[in-house]
């Protein structure tokens, strides 16, 4: 799907969907835990999808009303063999490999778009050491054979805390207890916290160490009601909106969140304005918020200084190459950006407007979308349907804010 985006300021209120980071971990959370929990506020994509279908195939009895899921939990159910259809969700890959470990059960992993290539290295290497078979050729499908044993963990902290977060949730299974030793800074440690939060829920406890996490061992989960909060990653494109002069009212989101990408409050709020009330430029270390990396690109295109964006080299490894494919959508409707190794580097640029391709990546075409409302011409984003991937009602919040984005058929 293809659409064409008259340039325009947005302007009205929008309800931002849940917070998919969390909506994945409470649904493991349920699935683990015995008897009943209900989850409220559910926003559905395909990665949600893709958890909560991997969840059933492991045993969870999953059922859906409007926004609502109820989730039946595992109680011994577990097969001894299956199928895990991740789609494109690497959220979903990640937390249910050491998840099936953990119940022993021999599943399938299987992928679609880039998922196949995105790294799997620490699993591969601690998981085996801990009586776990993996059949891996570098792609997929794969297969995951055994039963995870406790202990010892060894991961380095800048890969992506989805691996901190799969083991946080296997670990409390098993019956002895366990430690994640990080060999180096965690980044994305707000996601992590975020896995901390939503496993309290649940009666899990994790304690944090100078060293990592100790995990003990033979804990029960238990049954829980969760609404979920708001995404701050979704709310970010509309911040930055405002900031390039629309007016969005942005509701459905808690405060007191430990999302890391709640950072985009702070980065917009403490723009530097010139006498032409132009935001002057600034400088961000995205390892704790990668997802910000996109529409921060936007936003450096309308500062009249140079802005820098660092700490961001996995992104390399995202949908798409997530630093080249920006830079390119942004250059091609008329901005200055230049990737470099573990960020991009944007310069003041008028956007004239033109044709970009999301590359498959959901984040590209929002932020596209957002750039649109500073351009001169029309933008038309090809492979907009990228959006199912996290935000599906994306662009009809668009146009209930006053933004004309239109499919464009094809006679």
């Amino acid at each position: 799907m293809d659409i064409k985006i008259i340039p325009g300021k947005l302007n009205g209120t929008v309800s931002i969907p849940s917070s998919k980071s969390m909506t994945h971990r409470v649904l493991i959370g349920a699935a683990l835990a015995k008897g009943k929990s209900v989850i409220s506020n559910v926003t559905f994509s395909k990665d949600i999808y893709a958890t909560i279908d991997a969840l059933k195939a492991s045993g969870a009895d999953i059922t859906a009303d409007g926004n609502t899921v109820t989730v039946n939990g595992l109680c011994g159910r577990c097969p001894q063999n299956a199928e895990i259809d991740c789609c494109e969700s690497g959220s979903t890959l990640r937390f249910m490999i050491p998840v099936t470990a953990a119940l022993g059960i021999n599943s399938v992993y299987k992928g679609q778009g880039r998922l196949p290539e995105r790294p799997i290295t620490p699993y591969l290497r601690e998981l085996p050491q801990k009586g776990i078979s993996f059949d891996y050729q570098n792609t997929m499908p794969f297969t995951v054979s055994g039963k995870l044993l406790s202990g010892k963990y060894s991961l380095e902290g800048n890969i992506s805390s989805q691996f901190i977060t799969g083991l946080l949730f296997a670990l409390p299974l098993l019956e002895g207890d366990s430690e994640i030793i990080l060999t180096s800074p965690l980044e994305s440690k707000p996601y992590a916290d975020m896995t901390i939060e939503s496993l309290k829920l649940f009666g899990i406890d994790i304690k944090e160490t100078q060293k990592g996490y100790y995990i003990k061992g033979s804990q029960q989960y238990h049954s829980s009601d969760v609404s979920v909060e708001g995404d701050y990653s979704q709310a970010a494109f509309f911040y930055v909106a405002n900031a390039l002069g629309s007016n969005v009212k942005i509701e459905n989101l808690k405060k007191e969140s430990t999302q890391g990408d709640k950072k985009i409050v702070e980065i917009t709020e403490n723009l530097c304005y010139n006498e032409n009330n132009v935001p002057m430029g600034f400088s961000v270390n995205a390892s704790d918020i990668p997802d910000l990396v996109p529409i921060l690109a936007v936003l450096g295109t309308y500062c009249c200084n140079t802005s820098r964006i660092s700490g961001a080299e996995r992104l390399k490894i995202k949908e798409s190459d997530r630093l080249t494919a920006t830079a390119a959508a942004i250059n091609a409707l008329g901005g200055d950006v230049t990737p470099v190794n573990d960020g991009l580097i944007i310069n003041n640029a008028r956007l004239c407007g033109g044709s970009i391709d999301s590359c498959g990546d959901h984040r590209i075409a929002m932020c596209a979308a957002i750039a649109a409302t500073i351009c001169q011409e029309p933008v038309i984003i090809k492979n907009a349907d990228s959006v199912e991937k996290s935000y599906p009602d994306f662009f009809r919040d668009y146009q209930n804010l006053g933004g004309i984005a239109n499919v464009i058929t094809v006679e």
